[in-house]
């Protein structure tokens, strides 16, 4: 459960700030960094996951390692808010949508996909644009993409 009021302390930011870097790290390891004990460490991070801070660990992919060769970011009009909620649903059950943004501005939503090539895509645009309420889509193609700062926080 995502814990709006919990208070984050300094130490909480320097164990944030490991993990960030590397999840697989070592409660050890950063204890020895911090000069702390393992259980609080451990305790911490705990802690930090219940509350909703931590919201997980997973792999970062590379889509084209895995024949996904073309991603996109797709602007989704709606008809109406009536379909707010449509749109969110249709795209959890997409397995090609990476991520899906409530918006404001031109469009409800904003939805970053992965396909294997060109053709792919524009099936799954033809498949977007029959989810209830969508009235039409813009999509721009990604050419290149740069990490930066490898999605991580400045943590203040």
């Amino acid at each position: 459960m995502i814990n709006y009021t919990m208070k984050i302390d300094d130490l909480d930011k320097k164990i944030l700030d490991f993990l960030q870097k590397d999840g697989r790290i070592a409660a050890s390891h950063i204890a020895d960094e911090l000069d702390i004990s393992i259980p609080t460490v451990t305790e911490r991070i705990k802690k930090l996951s219940e509350n909703g801070v931590i919201q997980g660990f997973h792999a970062a992919l590379d889509p084209k390692l895995l024949g996904l060769d073309v991603s996109a970011i797709i602007t989704v009009i709606s008809e109406s808010s009536e379909h707010y909620k449509d749109v969110i649903h249709s795209a959890m059950n997409t397995p090609e949508v990476v991520q899906c943004f409530s918006t404001t501005g031109k469009g409800s939503h904003t939805i970053i996909v992965v396909a294997k090539n060109s053709q792919a895509l524009e099936e799954l645009l033809r498949k977007i644009q029959s989810w209830p309420g969508v009235s039409r889509t813009e999509t721009q193609v990604i050419l290149s993409s740069y990490p930066i700062n490898n999605n991580t926080y400045t943590i203040t």
